[in-house]
């Protein structure tokens, strides 16, 4: 047999319901020998071979070169169906049998395409040869639906083969819905942006979102939601046009690509996605349930270029959606304001990064005065960013950006390295800096400080660490314990802006700290403001009790301070007692 052809020379294509294989057979002109063309060679080479089953008569051709890649004697063990599946393993032979089963009364043109893995035992069942295959081809139907013929290859596969194809799925689709992850879906979606900016042909990205998902799984669990999130994939998957891409972008939420489609056809096939999800209940092992969708779309490349303007531009119509009503579709909308808010923060973040990277991050240091000696005994390291052209931006400039952008860990690792730096070169420095909300999570920096400090007491005896008091009682729990573990290395632990949280007072007692800094806007009036005065005293009376010392930031003037140290404040902060200066400057107390 040559690959392709009966072993007569014919055609093995599929026939008409009333001739036979070989009455219905083309002939296919091969390229001449001159030529080089070998298929038997190319097929060996690559340890395949091919073959072509009448399954009327039970009777395989097969290509030359198959007892050499199947290690059979000769071709009369294989020669018939029966004769193959004889030594097929046991366990496998339905495994091929099943994929001639499915599919009665398909497409009598194109075929039935079938793809399948087994295990051959060329010596018979009972011997200890053994080689794994994978079976790839077509089979066309008779005039009562069942297959009649066959033609495929086989190729021998070995554990690196099949670890290549496990790598493959698992690199390019998601584990549950089976679709493209999220890595591939924005490789996708920068291929075809590439691509409409060249051809000039809009296409359109839409960001879907389970509405309900979140109620399902509290209520039935995380298993019966991942069934409603497969489930509304495969139905959206099934409205999709030949070429569209669909991706699982994140733990509810899939990203679609529509090729060739503007603004309108977005909206139409949004309103079929809809329907497609909303229209049927869906089957689970818990009851049959109802899902909705919202859905957030842009158009590109005429509204986004970028693959991060196009996920971003459909995330924020997605919310618009999601605030709206159930089953509704949002198309972007450029705003001249959020785009100018974008490129802003866009700026600060790139620049935030890139100062991290060249060590352009600077410590300026504001002395805390005590009340009883009147000297600077504490000094707050305040972060500051350089600019190439040597110019200092303060952190409430970038870090609040830079947190909403998940950059406050970088940051706080920088801080605490130039931190601990600063108090080694100085043994007589004590120095309290600032953490965001996530630090107080992280087991990393806790980690770093003991790596960087190396243990050693009297160093970390010279740190406190300061939390926001709001930071502090959002996720109370953690930050009881993220306390407990600064003081247990030696750190003494602070609590900023005491009293912008107005539960001060109730969980003060959890929170074991040393010190509380009273929050600015109760004391830059102090002296003149009945109610900053009752409030101030009360807090640092309060302290006083849980034995806690008090830090009185933002004092501006005299008459300030003189009524914070008559309050019985512990120390104070604030341009009356000297602005920030960078921690270069710093000399060591007379």
């Amino acid at each position: 047999m040559i690959s392709g052809r009966d072993s007569d020379g014919r055609s093995a294509g599929p026939p008409p319901e009333d001739k036979t294989p070989s009455e219905n057979s083309e002939r296919i002109e091969l390229l001449p020998e001159a030529e080089g063309l070998d298929l038997v060679s190319i097929l060996s080479s690559v340890e395949e071979t091919a073959y072509v089953w009448d399954l009327r008569t039970g009777r395989v051709d097969w290509e030359s070169n198959a007892p050499e890649i199947l290690d059979v004697s000769d071709l009369s063990q294989i020669s018939t169906g029966a004769a193959y599946h004889a030594l097929i393993a046991p366990e496998h032979l339905n495994v091929r049998l099943q994929a001639f089963s499915r599919s009665v009364g398909a497409d009598n043109l194109r075929g039935v395409p079938y793809r399948i893995q087994y295990r051959l035992r060329p010596g018979g069942l009972r011997s200890g040869k053994e080689v794994r295959l994978e079976d790839q081809g077509r089979w066309w139907p008779g005039p009562d639906g069942h297959p009649q013929l066959a033609r495929g290859v086989v190729r021998i596969v070995d554990d690196q083969y099949l670890e290549q194809q496990r790598l493959l799925v698992r690199n390019d689709l998601d584990e549950l819905t089976g679709q493209l992850n999220r890595i591939r879906l924005t490789q996708a979606l920068g291929t075809v942006l590439s691509r409409t900016e060249r051809d000039r042909r809009s296409c359109a990205f839409l960001m879907i979102s389970v509405n309900n998902l979140a109620v399902i799984n509290e209520t039935f669990g995380l298993e019966v939601g991942d069934e409603v999130i497969a489930e509304v994939g495969r139905r959206i998957r099934a409205k999709l046009r030949g070429g569209d891409v669909i991706g699982r972008y994140s733990a509810n939420k899939f990203g679609i690509i529509l090729m060739n489609c503007g603004a309108r056809a977005a909206e139409t096939a949004a309103e079929r996605f809809i329907e497609a999800v909303r229209d049927t209940t869906i089957k689970t092992t818990a009851a049959q349930l109802s899902a909705t969708i919202s859905l957030g779309g842009v158009i590109i490349p005429d509204q986004a270029n970028s693959v991060q303007d196009t996920v971003n531009f459909a995330l924020r119509t997605l919310d618009i959606a999601k605030s709206k009503r159930f089953d509704c579709f949002v198309l972007y909308e450029p705003s001249p304001a959020g785009d100018g808010a974008r490129v802003r923060n866009k700026t600060i973040a790139e620049g935030v990064v890139s100062a991290l990277d060249e060590n352009r991050m600077r410590l300026m240091l504001q002395p805390m005065i005590a009340t009883r000696s009147g000297k600077a005994e504490i000094y707050e390291a305040l972060l500051r960013m350089e600019r190439h052209d040597g110019s200092l931006v303060s952190a409430g400039e970038f870090v609040p950006i830079a947190e909403q952008l998940g950059l406050s860990r970088l940051i706080d690792r920088r801080t605490l390295e130039l931190t601990v730096d600063l108090l080694m070169k100085h043994s007589d420095l004590v120095v309290s800096v600032n953490v965001s909300g996530l630090t107080c999570t992280d087991k990393e920096w806790l980690l770093t400080l003991h790596r960087l400090t190396a243990g050693q007491p009297d160093v970390l005896g010279r740190m406190i660490v300061e939390i926001t008091e709001t930071v502090a009682l959002q996720e109370i729990d953690q930050s009881v314990t993220f306390v407990d573990t600064l003081r247990e290395l030696g750190c003494r632990v602070a609590i900023d802006d005491f009293g912008a949280g107005y539960t001060s007072f109730k969980n003060l007692k959890l929170l074991n700290v040393d010190m509380v800094k009273i929050d600015g806007a109760f004391v830059k009036n102090v002296a003149d403001d009945k109610s900053d005065q009752i409030f101030v005293k009360t807090m640092i009376d309060l302290a006083k009790s849980f034995g806690v010392e008090t830090v009185a930031e933002w004092v501006g003037d005299e008459r300030s301070a003189n009524y914070l140290i008559d309050a019985g404040v512990t120390y104070m902060q604030g341009y009356y007692y000297g602005q920030p200066f960078d921690s270069s400057d710093y000399v060591k107390a007379a």
